[in-house]
């Protein structure tokens, strides 16, 4: 096999952080720690029961095995009680009575003991506590991408990370083009050697937004921010860490490496008004990798525009070009047909996800983890915000030592956020030229 340029694997990655070393390589040991209750049912806690944490619980409980959902945590009541009703129709799979319905900022203390496998699936701010927390308790996991907002979260995650591999903890996160068949058997063909070495590429997560919920009468500050999530730094890391992540993880995964630096623009050009907290709705960032090859990347939130979502890259004898809906196109320069995925039977990568993960648990295999790669990626859509919002080229190894961290010092309803907003409700935006972000 013909080994890929910009070979700064994971050990490189972890060195990166000067305070973790190499991780262990993955095995088939059996499993000491978790699923071990002499039983062949998989208990799951659900951490975060909004629509994306409803829709893995729904995942996990449509594998083949013997699942049981018997704990579920979120902040709001209403949150819970909502994912609760509709995970009933899985019957006798749902056993979460009220006394293991847990509610508020501590709720994942109480529900992360009582499984085997637990989803973290929370606004992503919370991750990097949360898998500390699994880990500690010796739990196998999903969870959710990014992994963190900050350079201080990655390290959090990174050192549980490490304390995982020790224990033989399966960790899937949910970057799901990694369980697509249309990017595992492009990446089989590109780590082949099938279009050369990779030099360029460009990236795209370009659509027309989310929701907005609007202000309520008594809302503290926490909760409004809590339930507009998707619009604040400290809990999504703006969408070009949320969203995007997908598609500069195909671009890290295609270099087998990580930018060493980043520069960009952005700006907020039509998400102007006090309901959009204080996010961009535009980011165009290059990605410069160890060996010179620079991939473009594109994510914005305009209404009324051509939607893109997918990747394109160009090695030195060929190009491809691959999207979420399950096309692969590998061409050479001169226009003969490398390889054409057929999207026949394609399985969904969300499922997949699951299938692999409770398969391993029910074998007692430790086969996962995918921790370090998740964290490269979110890390590199972190330094992206990091230099679309100052205006500046972001080095990686200066952006990892930062100490600045997005969050609150106390987790409360009645405790403030550090962004707060003027007596118009208007939030700081970050100006590029002005804004500290390492």
């Amino acid at each position: 096999m013909k080994k890929p340029i910009n070979q700064q694997d994971r050990r490189d990655f972890l060195k990166a952080t000067a305070m973790l070393a190499g991780g262990a390589m993955l095995s088939s040991i059996p499993l000491t720690g978790a699923y071990a209750s002499g039983s062949d049912t998989i208990k799951i806690a659900l951490i975060g029961c909004g629509d994306r944490g409803t829709g893995a619980a729904f995942q996990a409980l449509s594998t083949k095995f013997n699942i049981k959902l018997v704990a579920m945590a979120d902040a709001f009541q209403d949150r819970l009680d909502s994912s609760y009703q509709s995970l009933l129709k899985f019957g006798d799979k749902i056993d979460v009575p009220k006394e293991r319905q847990f509610v508020g900022f501590d709720a994942y203390l109480k529900a992360i003991p009582l499984a085997d496998v637990v989803l973290l699936t929370t606004p992503p701010g919370f991750r990097p506590i949360h898998f500390e927390e699994a880990v500690k308790q010796n739990k196998q996991i999903f969870m959710e991408k990014p992994v963190a907002v900050d350079a201080p979260g990655i390290r959090r995650v990174l050192a549980a990370a490490e304390e995982a591999k020790k224990k033989k903890l399966n960790v899937v996160v949910g970057l799901q083009r990694r369980y697509q068949t249309n990017y595992r058997e492009a990446m089989k063909r590109i780590n082949d050697g099938a279009i050369g070495d990779i030099m360029s590429g460009q990236v795209y997560w370009n659509s027309g937004g989310v929701w907005v919920r609007p202000r309520t009468p008594n809302q503290t500050e926490m909760e409004y921010q809590m339930r507009n999530w998707y619009y604040f730094n400290w809990l999504c890391g703006d969408h070009i860490v949320e969203q995007h992540v997908h598609n500069i993880d195909i671009a890290n995964w295609i270099k087998n490496g990580h930018p060493v630096s980043v520069q960009g623009t952005g700006s907020r050009a039509w998400r102007t008004g006090k309901d959009y907290g204080e996010i961009y709705d535009n980011h165009s960032i290059e990605l410069t990798y160890a060996d010179g090859a620079v991939i473009n990347s594109q994510c914005r939130h305009f209404e009324g525009i051509s939607n893109r979502v997918d990747e394109s890259f160009q090695g030195t004898k060929g190009k491809i070009y691959l999207s979420g809906s399950n096309q692969a196109i590998m061409k050479d320069y001169k226009g003969k047909e490398l390889y054409n995925h057929n999207t026949k039977g394609n399985a969904n990568p969300y499922q997949t996800e699951h299938d692999e993960l409770f398969d391993a648990v029910s074998k007692g295999e430790y086969k996962f983890s995918n921790v370090d790669y998740a964290a490269t990626s979110t890390f590199s859509s972190i330094i992206g915000r990091y230099a679309t919002y100052s205006g500046q080229t972001i080095k990686w190894d200066e952006a990892l030592a930062s100490n600045i961290s997005l969050m609150p010092e106390r987790f409360a309803w009645d405790a403030n956020p550090k962004l707060m907003p003027d007596e118009k409700g208007l939030y700081p935006i970050a100006m590029p030229g002005q804004a500290k972000v390492i």
